[in-house]
């Protein structure tokens, strides 16, 4: 069984920053993709930056240039670091993993989410 927990949300204003943290923990024996996913009120979830176990990163246009994710493989966890924050940038988010399992087995992308982080961007 495989846990993800995210934290770091909160409101800030426009143009602030935040910094989310995504920790795996369970039985998750190597980490290959991690990624942040989020989810805005009436709107479906959408993949947001994701970082491979080589760290190549990849972002989703409306974030390139203001959301970084970097991770932490030792400690099995991934960053976020977001700025100049809009107000569409409030959401739910959700980090999620891949990877091999202890017991051999593999987990897929997008099969264990965690509780997400409130990021709010109001004035």
């Amino acid at each position: 069984q495989v846990q993800l927990v995210e934290s770091g949300g909160g409101l800030v204003q426009p143009g602030g920053s935040l910094r989310l943290s995504c920790a795996a923990s369970g039985s998750i024996f190597a980490i290959n993709m991690m990624a942040w996913y989020r989810q805005a009120p009436v709107k479906e979830r959408e993949l947001v930056a994701s970082i491979t176990g080589s760290g190549r990163t990849n972002y989703a246009e409306s974030v390139k240039g203001r959301l970084t994710i970097s991770r932490d493989n030792v400690k099995k966890t991934v960053y976020l670091q977001m700025s100049s924050l809009k107000l569409e940038d409030t959401a739910v988010y959700y980090c999620n993993v891949d990877g091999r399992l202890s017991n051999g087995g593999w987990i897929p992308l997008g099969s264990v989410w965690g509780q997400g982080t409130q990021v709010t961007v109001s004035s």
